[in-house]
């Protein structure tokens, strides 16, 4: 049966109750909240008649068996854990929406192909660094042995957060999925930013998604008393990190024309106490864009930086390169086929690159790929004030159904 806004509406607030707290929503890949919120989704999808499993990830995957059996799936989902403090929507709106339009496709006659829905695990980088690291299974594409050796802000290892679902990383590999075995994928999101909502469309059909480049920057100086140490002699660390986050800014600032951003989110100081001058800081670099020449010159830049900063404060600089993924193009069969869908359901559109990174990048790997975006109230995400108008949400997931439907039918 056809699913009305309300039931829509219902389901996104229930998952918003599992991690609620004073300030937001933090509902971490693997955590109870997150693992509740899966059972919730499961049993809809159970409630729906989709034959559902899990994989040896923990990615959450129902089924709308088709006519033949033999035809490769047409597949649909997102995400449902979060940053801490996050928002209702991000991710969430892509599964809820997933499970409304595969209840419409139960309405609108067979279909040849079978439908899956997938809530991919571990999409946010908030727990372990590492983003998306369910499709990245699925698609073959994790890097399992950095993976077994980063643990969370807790101590726990990514092995032993797996290994307390019953899940072993040895077996992970084994969630792999064969692109033989799909036709295509499309992923509805909220835009979280502000295009749409500036330009006054509902939908945006995305043609190319950013990937994040991310650095670990470790500057040392010398720990010294604060009060005896004058500050000529000094060997500052949190001073020569301060000058390089202003630094990053600025670069990306220069390249901000090209799509290119970057943000240091993530700074700790050691020793940490007010009478002794930081020894030593550690920054995590996110640098993103949808041109890999604009990232690499970027990036470049951001090293010439360091260089000239660290020998004007004699500090000692190390840079790791924790990932680095290439902007991916989205399907132009699979993007006109939502343009199609647009029009079909009578909504105003316009084509969009999208600087956040999603599953859909992984995805793109094995098969045909498309996105589809709808306004963010204001452009904010990963935020509290996160918002997204259900009126919206409905003409997205009418633009999902109509897409899956022509790939399905």
């Amino acid at each position: 049966m056809k699913k009305n806004k309300e039931w829509v509406v219902d389901v996104i607030e229930e998952v918003a109750y599992f991690g609620k707290g004073k300030r937001g929503i933090t509902r971490l890949a693997f955590t109870e909240p997150d693992l509740k919120g899966q059972e919730y989704i499961m049993n809809l999808m159970v409630e729906a008649g989709l034959t559902v499993r899990k994989d040896q990830m923990g990615n959450l995957i129902g089924r709308l068996e088709g006519q033949d059996k033999t035809l490769p799936a047409v597949l649909t989902g997102s995400h449902l854990d979060t940053v801490p403090e996050g928002g209702k929507f991000d991710g969430v709106v892509g599964v809820v929406g997933g499970l409304a339009a595969i209840h419409y496709l139960q309405d609108m006659g067979p279909l040849r192909h079978a439908v899956e829905l997938i809530v991919f695990v571990a999409e946010e980088s908030s727990r372990f660094g590492f983003a998306t690291m369910g499709s990245k299974v699925m698609t073959g594409s994790g890097d399992i042995t950095a993976w077994s050796k980063v643990k969370d802000q807790n101590g726990i290892t990514f092995a032993e957060a797996l290994s307390e679902q019953n899940l072993d990383i040895k077996q992970i590999r084994l969630a792999k999925r064969n692109s033989e075995d799909i036709k295509a994928f499309v992923e509805l999101h909220i835009e979280q930013g502000s295009v749409l909502e500036k330009k006054g469309n509902v939908i945006g059909v995305v043609q190319t998604i950013a990937a994040p480049t991310r650095l670990k920057i470790t500057v040392e100086g010398m720990a010294a008393h604060s009060g005896s140490t004058p500050m000529e002699e000094r060997h500052d660390a949190l001073v020569s990190a301060s000058m390089i986050v202003l630094a990053i800014n600025e670069i990306a600032l220069d390249h901000s024309s090209q799509g290119t951003v970057a943000t240091v989110g993530d700074l700790k100081v050691h020793p940490g106490s007010i009478n002794v001058i930081p020894g030593m800081v550690e920054m995590l670099v996110d640098l993103r864009g949808i041109k890999q020449e604009s990232i690499i010159e970027c990036l470049q830049e951001i090293k010439d930086a360091i260089s000239t900063i660290t020998e004007e404060q004699d500090t000692i600089v190390a840079m790791e390169m924790m990932s680095a993924e290439k902007p991916v193009d989205m399907s132009p069969e699979i993007s006109k086929l939502i343009e199609q869908s647009c029009v079909d359901v009578g909504t105003t559109y316009q084509l969009i690159h999208s600087r956040a990174g999603h599953d859909a990048v992984n995805m793109s790997k094995i098969t045909p790929t498309g996105m589809i975006f709808i306004p963010s109230k204001n452009g904010i995400s990963h935020n509290p004030d996160e918002y997204t108008e259900y009126d919206d949400i409905m003409v997205g997931i009418d633009v999902l159904a109509e897409t899956l439907y022509k790939l399905a039918k």
